[in-house]
Order: structure tokens, then C-alpha cells, then sequence
């Protein structure tokens, strides 16, 4: 995988994300709009888990912490949707982290209360990306 394929696939995602916030507008439930945003992805043919446990290990121990990633796509891309007025600090450390984590390269922000998905989304890579091929 290079670096512009993650980057055409984080494209497509934002597509399917936009897709979806045209068709239901902002004001509903972040659950709702995971689900709808995960049936657009897999329609596009993508590889989608949902509410994916991450696991934590801590002192050489796999602690039992119910920690979820909303959506992780193609294994690659983390996807966090938000439902928010304004996207906050600790959000985008939460994307950070769970990259960290699950060892991705890509997150995606997403945050649907907004009359512009574009505008408001905002895309994280981390060392993993920097190391891939260009």
C-alpha cells in the first residue's frame, strides 16, 4: 500500500461520508449516521468492522477495557464520527490514539452536524504513513 492509495481511499470515504450526511442532513444520532455510512461503504465494496474492540496492553497485560473504534476500513483507515457542534482537541486525540493502536496509518474525523462534511472533517495520518512508499 502506498501513501496515494491510502490517500484516494480516505478520497472515497469522504465521498461515502458526503453521500450520506446529503441524503439525511445533519441533526440525528451518531449511531445512525455509522450505520447508514457503513451500508454505503460496503455497498461501495469495502471492508468495514464496526465498534471494533481495540485492545490495550498495559504492563504486559491485555487490560479488559471496552474501547471501540466506530469504523475501520480496509484495515487501514480509522473513521470517527462525530455529532458535535464544535469538534474539540480531545476528539482529534482519540483518532490519534486509536491509529496508534490499531497500527493504521489514516483516521478521519467526521463530524456530521455541519452543513458541509468537507469543511468540517479533518484527516490524521501518523509514522506509519510517513514510512510508507510515495
Amino acid at each position: 500500500m502506498t501513501k496515494q492509495e491510502i490517500t484516494q481511499l480516505s478520497y472515497e470515504i469522504t465521498g461515502c461520508a458526503i453521500k450520506v450526511h446529503k441524503a439525511l442532513g445533519p441533526g440525528l444520532l451518531e449511531s445512525v449516521y455509522e450505520k447508514c455510512l457503513k451500508h454505503e461503504l460496503l455497498k461501495n465494496g469495502f471492508e468495514v468492522k464496526q465498534q471494533l474492540m481495540i485492545p490495550i496492553i498495559y504492563d504486559n497485560l491485555q487490560m479488559d477495557i471496552d474501547l471501540r473504534v466506530d469504523l475501520l476500513v480496509n484495515d487501514l483507515v480509522v473513521v470517527e464520527l462525530k455529532t458535535v457542534e464544535c469538534l474539540l482537541p480531545v476528539h482529534e486525540a482519540q483518532v490519534m490514539t486509536y491509529m496508534k493502536l490499531l497500527k493504521v496509518p489514516q483516521g478521519l474525523l467526521i463530524n456530521f452536524f455541519t452543513d458541509n462534511i468537507v469543511k468540517s472533517m479533518k484527516p490524521f495520518v501518523n509514522e506509519y504513513f510517513r514510512f510508507m512508499e510515495d
